[in-house]
């Protein structure tokens, strides 16, 4: 009936060396990204970054997995006449919304205004990054990274050069905000 119906379940299961490539790439991509929030003394660094794009990246893998599956049973279904529809997108759906209560925790407010939203996006988007190479979209992957990193670096600081400057994130110390300047 449907032409992806012919292949075994072996040959849609990633094999040990694709995960490892996906896994790969999304250290290397979301690596680069959390990296340049730790050089800049952000709530949350690589570390953070990596660990929400890997479990992005596992549920991904996990998902594509359980598609797999579905479409075994699907075709012994079909064989008996029995007609279901398969979604592929509903786990990975439930990600974005949990990243993003995630990152919420990384928005500071204080007295001067509200920080960490661009770490807070970053880690939304290291999730997507790693739901990306998780499911096999590489170009995809490598596109939202470069461009990330592109505008996290090269335009900020010509925004520097302009009258648009980026507010610095001031350092916390318990509930109270201290700039930085006050500090030396």
């Amino acid at each position: 009936m449907f032409r992806f119906l012919a292949f075994s379940f072996s040959d849609l299961d990633p094999s040990l060396g694709e995960i490892m490539l996906r896994i790969g790439l999304t250290a290397l991509f979301v690596g680069i990204i959390g990296f340049e929030r730790q050089m800049r003394h952000k709530i949350a660094g690589v570390t953070t970054h990596l660990m929400v794009a890997f479990g992005a990246c596992g549920v991904a893998l996990l998902q594509e997995y359980l598609f797999a599956e579905a479409l075994l049973q699907s075709q012994e279904l079909a064989a008996q006449g029995i007609t279901i529809t398969l979604e592929n997108q509903r786990i990975i759906a439930q990600v974005i919304v949990g990243v993003g209560f995630l990152g919420s925790g990384t928005i500071l407010k204080s007295s001067s205004g509200i920080y960490g939203l661009t770490t807070a996006a970053t880690l939304w988007l290291g999730a997507m990054i790693g739901l990306c190479f998780g499911m096999g979209a590489y170009v995809i992957g490598i596109v939202l990274s470069v461009f990330s990193f592109f505008f996290l670096t090269v335009i900020r600081k010509l925004l520097e050069l302009t009258h648009a400057k980026h507010v610095k994130s001031p350092e916390m110390l318990g509930t109270t905000a201290i700039n930085r300047e006050d500090i030396e």
